[in-house]
């Protein structure tokens, strides 16, 4: 298994971010079955401000490359990517049309002792 973690920003509009969480709480069963699809095990995302960090862990044979390929065939993942970015806004450095970024892990606590 792998775990990745990503960060990526919301619009600072509360009204906004209310509607991405009231979209979050019953997310489309297409894309949850294209997440499982794609070798994702488990997934979460928290909050703060506008700030959103996910945590996501995978199987073995997981890429974000395969991914992006599925993703990219999916009409209704497509559509629900379109309707998310009316929320999200990049994080700054990130590249014209990136989205989630994905972080550095810079301490292992486990490793740490």
């Amino acid at each position: 298994m792998k775990r990745y973690c990503l960060a990526l920003d919301l619009k600072e509009d509360e009204g906004l971010i209310a509607e991405y969480e009231a979209h979050h709480e019953k997310v489309w069963p297409e894309v949850l079955k294209s997440i499982c699809e794609s070798g994702v095990i488990d997934m979460e995302i928290y909050r703060i401000q506008n700030r959103l960090f996910m945590i996501m862990e995978t199987d073995d044979d997981f890429s974000f490359e395969q991914k992006e390929l599925l993703d990219a065939s999916n009409l209704k993942v497509q559509e629900w990517e379109k309707l998310m970015w009316k929320y999200q806004q990049t994080i700054p450095g990130s590249k014209p049309g990136e989205k989630w970024r994905l972080m550095t892990r810079i301490f292992d606590f486990k490793a740490a002792l």
